[in-house]
This record gives C-alpha cells, structure tokens and sequence, in this order.
C-alpha cells in the first residue's frame, strides 16, 4: 500500500492484521495484573516491514525477547490478568509517551528505521490510534473495572532487556524499575539480595520517569497501586530452559512479595 493511500485511509491496520491488544484471563482472581508492552514484533502489512529484513525484525530492537513467554506463564501460574500488545515496539512503542521521539523511533541502537524517517504526522496519529491508545485504553478499563469492585491489585510489567547495548556490557541479571513509588521494587530488590550470584538492578538498566515511560507512572502512580517493571536480562531467556528457570523464581518472587506487601497494609486505596 502507497504511502498517499495510507494516508488518505488514516489507518494501518488491514483486515488481515492481527488485534493490537490481547487479553488473558480479564476475570482472574490474582491481585497481581500483568502488562507486557513489548511482547510482539509484528509490523502492520501496510508498513512494508518499515523497510527492515528479518534478522533485524527478530533483534531486541523489536520486541523484549522472552518477555511474552514470561508474562503468559507468570499469568496462567497465578490466574492473572494479562494484558499484551501484538505490534512491534519500532512500529510505536507502547511504554513510551508518544510526545517523545523514542515513541516512533528513527534510529534503534545504532540502527537506522527506514520506515520512521520523516513520515507524515498522519500516519504517525494512525499509529497512536490504532495501537498506543486502544492497548492503553483496554489497561484502564480493567483496572477501573477492578477498582470498582474493590478488587486490591499490584500492577507488574514484564520486559526483557539486551546483555550489550551501544556496544556496553550489562552485568545485572534482572532489574527492578519504579519512579515516585518504591514500596513494591523495595520489597522485591530485598528479596532477590537474599540469592547468591545475582546480580541486580536497582532502577538498572532502566529506570521510570514521567518523560520515558508510560505504563507505570499513568497506570500505576496515578491510581495509587502498588507496581513496578521487571527486566530480565534477554541472554537468561532465550531459551526454553532458561526461561522455565526464570519464570519459577518470579513466581516465587511475586508470592512473597505479595504476601509482604498485604502484611504491611501496602495496598492503599486508588487515587481519586
């Protein structure tokens, strides 16, 4: 599909893509809910692949390898709501405000986005409409809806992280994000200093703000609910085993963790 088309429609999506978001267990009866906004790597037929090959479409630049794994087990394991967006984080990304250049980004470690350099400002929206606002609108009504029936809930996002970015080195294992509110990341960062050998990640390699993130500081600072981001380190993951092995200690993690967090009263009610 033309460009000019494209925009005349003001859609990317066609008949035969794929829902932007998915839904697991929207009744689940776990505390715990479940976001994984970089699980996909699809590319809308529309967008031609973004003018990349395959071998690129399958790197970390595209998606959180293993993250989707994690987060599905993780749901089916404590019967928790899950919430998923299908498309490619070079497509939009999900977790990004989409103010920010990194929402459609141009360049990805060090690699160039043929398909994002100087598109028009209406396929951009088309983008934000068709994919950002319906994942993020489906998030807030599950957790509206979960509030309204006075359902306590710590939102947890599942993302993965690359072993070398920009050439560096990263040497923690997982890592736990957070802003404004550290009640959760606290409790899990003690607990994960309690096993020998690993090596994490107090707001490392990422950490959360306002300007770079979305789904924590809107989903979770602004309702007042306990969250936070686990990164798993991609290289840990990659694999079948390695990620039964992984999926096995979050789990056991979040039991705890949630189980700490409820002790102390930690799960205030929402904002407003």
């Amino acid at each position: 599909m033309g460009l000019a088309k494209l925009d005349s429609q003001l859609s990317i999506l066609g008949g035969d893509d794929p829902p932007a978001v998915v839904v697991a267990r929207p009744e689940g009866t776990s505390p715990i809910f479940l976001t994984c906004g970089h699980a996909g790597k699809r590319i809308p037929r529309s967008l031609d692949s973004l003018q990349l090959d395959e071998p690129d479409l399958s790197r970390h630049i595209a998606w959180d390898i293993g993250a989707a794994d994690m987060a599905g087990a993780l749901s089916e394991r404590f019967d928790a709501t899950l919430v998923s967006q299908t498309y490619s984080r070079l497509v939009i990304d999900c977790n990004r405000p989409t103010e920010v250049p990194g929402s459609i980004p141009e360049v990805s470690d060090g690699t160039p986005i043929p398909g994002n350099i100087g598109i028009d400002p209406r396929q951009a929206e088309a983008r934000i409409a068709e994919i950002f606002r319906p994942y993020h609108e489906r998030i807030a009504a599950l957790l509206d809806a979960r509030r309204d029936a006075g359902r306590p809930t710590l939102l947890v996002a599942v993302h993965s992280f690359t072993p070398v970015f920009g050439g560096i080195e990263r040497p923690w294992h997982i890592g736990l994000a957070y802003n404004r509110d550290r009640r959760l990341a606290a409790i899990l960062i003690e607990l994960l200093a309690l096993e020998p050998g690993l090596c994490v990640g107090d707001n490392e390699p990422y950490s959360t703000s306002d300007t770079t993130d979305y789904t924590l500081p809107v989903h979770g600072e602004q309702r007042g609910i306990p969250h936070v981001q686990i990164e798993v380190r991609q290289d840990l993951v990659g694999d079948a085993a390695g990620r039964a092995r992984w999926i096995g200690r979050i789990e056991k993690l979040l039991t705890r963790g949630l189980g700490i967090l409820a002790e102390e009263g930690g799960f205030a009610q929402e904002f407003g």
